[in-house]
């Protein structure tokens, strides 16, 4: 399956895009975002979270430096940045496996290079900056139901 690819223009776009997302995800499922700095991981994030529920008041900040913050949303997000992790095992001992096994939706910011480590299936999210688009692509089975989801609506 090639990979969709969605025209960002504008932040509300992105935002669609969120909510779109958000109706798609399931517990349990891995999404794995990657970009350049300042090509909106973040705040996509955030547009998931506030489509699964998470009130406007409740900030979405990047876990850069805490490496990954849990967000009551329905399900749960366990949101992670592996930005400054450079081994699997790293990867392994924060937990994402059992979050996932929890039923947490698990929103990766840069975790291409970890698929592995992070149970695998995964639906990938490559934003790109010039021109702003998102790059969807599947790595199993449910993800390629996402991702077919995704083009649907």
């Amino acid at each position: 399956m090639s990979a969709l690819v969605v025209d960002l223009p504008t932040r509300r776009a992105t935002v669609r895009l969120g909510r779109r997302l958000g109706k798609l995800l399931a517990p349990s499922d891995l999404v794995v975002l990657d970009g350049p700095l300042g090509s909106g991981k973040t705040f996509l994030v955030r547009a998931i979270c506030r489509a699964l529920g998470l009130p406007a008041n409740v900030p979405v900040p990047s876990p850069t430096f805490t490496l990954v913050h849990e967000l009551p949303t329905l399900p749960p997000v366990a949101h992670a940045d592996l930005y400054r992790l450079d081994r699997g095992s790293s990867v392994r001992e924060l937990g994402l496996d059992a979050l996932r096994d929890e039923g947490h939706l698990v929103l990766v910011e840069w975790g291409s290079r970890f698929l592995a480590d992070l149970g695998g299936d995964a639906l990938v999210v490559e934003l790109r900056l010039d021109p702003r688009q998102a790059v969807v692509s599947a790595t199993g089975p449910r993800s390629s139901a996402v991702r077919s989801g995704l083009e649907r609506c």
